[in-house]
């Protein structure tokens, strides 16, 4: 008995997982690359395929950054969702340590979108299919002017309410 209520006690004051999230709100699976900054300095990995109506653990654990980046691509009608934050990424399976000279270094230089999450602990990022554009100004990544990219909104630790304005540019237009 006395095992059962430890359990039930360490079960009941676990804390709740502290996750960054992305729900894919659209008709098409979508791949998804994510760029963010550590203690390690800047990272970007990918790519996670994400069903249609259906969402993806991206980072596990409490959150390090205020700032992450997102890149993601609609598999099914083409397109993508894209910004002026620009980090390196490639067309397959891949982890890169820094963001400068991408093309110099056999990557490609990808235009990713900022997502502010406000130093909170968890976030989970709605890309749906929106026909309005949201822009605000940003900071963009170090040494990089403010710029602007497609805005988005979460809630800490929550899903977030319908993303403003992620539409799919036409396809070739990454940079």
């Amino acid at each position: 008995m006395a095992v059962l209520a430890f359990a039930a006690f360490w079960l009941w004051s676990a804390p709740a997982a502290a996750d960054f999230r992305l729900c894919n709100n659209t008709s098409s699976r979508v791949g998804i690359a994510l760029g963010y900054k550590d203690v390690d300095g800047w990272t970007t990995e990918g790519w996670w395929n994400v069903s249609s109506r259906a969402c993806e653990t991206l980072l596990r654990g409490t959150l390090v950054a205020r700032f992450y980046y997102i890149y993601a691509l609609d598999y099914d009608r083409g397109g993508e969702w894209s910004g002026q934050a620009f980090m390196c990424s490639r067309d397959k399976e891949f982890t890169i340590k820094g963001t400068e000279d991408c093309l110099a270094r056999g990557f490609d230089r990808t235009g990713f979108f900022e997502v502010d999450t406000g130093e909170q602990r968890a976030w989970t990022v709605q890309l749906t299919e929106s026909d309005e554009r949201n822009t605000q100004r940003l900071p963009g990544i170090p040494g990089a002017p403010g710029v602007a990219v497609p805005g988005l909104s979460g809630t800490p630790g929550r899903t977030a309410p319908a993303t403003p304005g992620l539409t799919p540019d036409a396809p070739g237009t990454k940079p």
